[in-house]
C-alpha cells in the first residue's frame, strides 16, 4: 500500500522529462501535486493556491550551473509565503551551493539523479516543518486575537429572583447540548454573561470563549476580522491574520449585537454558517471551523422580520433557542445584592475597604427603574466608591436624585409603576390590543411586555 502525505506539492523543473517523473511517482503520495516548467508562473501560482511544499530546480538557464536563479526564485517564493517548504534539486552539488541555500530559507537539498524513497523522505520531512510552521503561526494569531478577552472582567452570574431562576434552569438545560442560542433583552441586562455561563457549563468549556461586538465592526472590514486576511489582500494587509471564526474553533463565538447587520453581510454570515467554513479575504482555501454559535440582541427581532430587515433564514439558523434576560427592574430581590456585589468589588478595586451603603442609600437603589440595568448599576456604585471620603456611600454619590425627581415631576403623585401601567394601557388601546406593535412602540420585548400586562392585570 502506498503511503500518502496529506498535502500538496508543487514542482518546478524545466525539464519536461524530469517533471513527468516526478509527477509519475508523486502523484499517488501527495494529495495534490502541481507542476510547472516555468518558473516565471511562480507567483500566479502561490497566489492561487499555496501549496505545502515545493520542489524547486536550481538552474533554468542552459550552461547555468551556479543555483543564482533557484537562489532568486527561493527569495520571490519567501516573499509571498514565508512558511512554505522549499527543497531544492540540482544536477550540480556541493556543500558550498547546499549551505548557502539552506542559510536563505530552503529546508533541504536534494541531488539529481536521485533515490525515489529518499527524496519521498525528505518531502515528507518538509511537509512536517509546514506543518509545525503552520501551528506555531496560527497559536501565535490566535494568542494576539484573544490577548484583549483574557484581561477583560467578567464576574459569574448573579441574581435568585425568579425571572433569573428560570434564566439559570434554562442555561443549565441548553449547555448540555450544542444548539445556537439567541440572547435578548434590554441594554446593560448582561447578555454576556448569560452566553458566558452557558459555555462555561458546556461541553467546550475547556475551549475559548470569544466575544465579538459585531456593531463595533465597520461594514468593510467584517469579512477581515471575522473571517482573517492574507498577506497583501489589501493596502494595509501586510501579514496573515486569523479571524474570529477560526480563532474559536473548538469553542464558543458570541456575536453581540447581531441586530445591527446589514443584510449583505447577514448573508455573508448565513453562508459561513450553512458551509461551517470560512475563507480568508485574498485567499481561495476555505478553512473548516467547528464552533458553538451563541448571538445576542437588544432590538426586537419580530419587528425586524415583519420590516425584512432581518433574514427569516438566519433568524432560524440563530435561533434553536432563545433566551430573554429579564430587565434590572423586574428582578427584585436582585437589586440590592447585586449592588453589595459591585460595592464589594470596587472597593478591593480602589483599595477603600469597610465601605459600606446607608440605609437612604440602598432605599433609593431598591426604587430606582435603573433604565440602564446591570451596566449602570455597576458603573453608579463605582462612581460612589470613587468619590467616597469616608467610609459611607450616601445616595449623593450614587447620582440617582436628579432622575429620580424628573420622574416624580412628570408623574406628579403617581408612582412609577402606575405611570406604567397608564402608559402600557394606552399604547395597548391604540392599536386595539396588537402586542407586537404595542412592543416596538414602547421599545419593550413581546415576552417583557407579556410580564407587564400580566403584572398590572391589563
Amino acid at each position: 500500500m502506498t503511503e500518502q502525505a496529506e498535502g500538496s506539492l508543487l514542482i518546478v523543473d524545466d525539464n519536461p522529462g524530469v517533471i513527468r517523473s516526478l509527477h509519475l511517482f508523486l502523484k499517488s503520495r501527495f494529495s495534490m501535486v502541481m507542476t510547472t516548467t516555468d518558473p516565471g508562473r511562480l507567483p500566479e501560482i502561490l497566489n492561487g493556491s499555496m501549496p505545502d511544499v515545493i520542489l524547486l530546480d536550481m538552474n533554468f538557464t542552459a550552461g547555468e550551473s551556479n543555483g543564482k536563479e533557484g537562489l532568486k526564485w527561493l527569495n520571490r517564493i519567501l516573499s509571498i509565503d514565508p512558511d512554505v517548504s522549499v527543497v531544492f534539486m540540482t544536477a550540480y552539488g556541493g556543500i558550498d551551493l547546499a549551505v548557502r541555500a539552506i542559510r536563505e530559507g530552503a529546508v533541504d537539498f536534494v541531488l539529481k539523479p536521485w533515490d525515489n524513497q529518499k527524496l519521498f523522505s525528505t518531502l515528507l520531512s518538509a511537509l512536517a516543518l509546514r506543518r509545525s510552521r503552520q501551528k506555531i503561526k496560527d497559536l501565535s494569531m490566535k494568542q494576539s486575537v484573544l490577548k484583549s478577552d483574557l484581561d477583560r472582567e467578567f464576574q459569574y452570574l448573579s441574581g435568585n429572583s425568579p425571572p433569573m431562576q428560570a434564566i439559570k434552569l434554562a442555561i443549565s438545560k441548553v449547555a448540555r447540548t450544542d444548539a445556537n442560542v439567541l440572547i435578548t433583552g434590554e441594554n446593560g441586562t448582561g447578555k454576556e454573561l448569560v452566553a458566558r455561563d452557558v459555555h462555561r457549563k458546556s461541553s467546550r468549556s475547556s475551549e475559548v470563549f470569544l466575544s465579538i461586538d459585531l456593531s463595533a465592526i465597520s461594514e468593510s472590514l467584517f469579512e477581515s476580522e471575522l473571517f482573517g486576511h492574507t498577506r497583501g489582500a489589501f493596502t494595509d494587509a501586510r501579514k496573515d491574520r486569523t479571524g474570529k471564526f477560526q480563532a474559536a474553533s473548538g469553542g464558543t463565538l458570541f456575536l453581540d449585537e447581531i441586530g445591527n447587520l446589514s443584510l449583505p453581510l447577514q448573508s455573508k454570515l448565513l453562508t459561513v454558517l450553512q458551509n461551517r467554513e470560512i475563507v480568508p479575504v485574498g485567499s481561495n482555501t476555505p478553512i473548516p471551523i467547528d464552533i458553538r454559535l451563541i448571538c445576542a440582541s437588544n432590538k426586537n427581532m419580530d419587528q425586524m422580520l415583519r420590516d425584512d430587515l432581518f433574514r427569516m433564514d438566519l433568524y432560524f439558523r440563530i435561533n434553536t433557542i432563545q433566551l430573554e434576560i429579564p430587565p434590572l427592574r423586574d428582578r427584585g430581590e436582585d437589586i440590592t445584592e447585586l449592588a453589595m456585589h459591585f460595592m464589594q468589588l470596587h472597593s478591593r478595586k480602589y483599595d477603600k475597604p469597610g465601605l459600606k451603603f446607608t440605609a437612604s442609600a440602598l432605599d433609593l437603589i431598591r426604587n430606582y427603574d435603573w433604565p440602564g440595568n446591570v451596566r449602570e448599576l455597576k458603573h453608579s456604585v463605582e462612581k460612589a466608591v470613587i468619590l467616597s471620603d469616608s467610609n459611607i456611600v450616601d445616595p449623593e454619590l450614587l447620582g440617582l436624585r436628579r432622575r429620580e425627581k424628573l420622574v416624580q415631576d412628570h408623574t406628579g403623585d403617581r408612582t412609577m409603576e402606575n405611570y406604567e401601567k397608564e402608559i402600557i394601557a394606552r399604547i395597548l388601546k391604540k392599536h386595539s390590543g396588537n402586542i407586537s406593535r404595542t412592543a416596538a412602540e414602547l421599545k419593550l420585548s413581546r415576552q417583557t411586555l407579556y410580564r407587564k400586562i400580566q403584572k398590572y392585570g391589563l
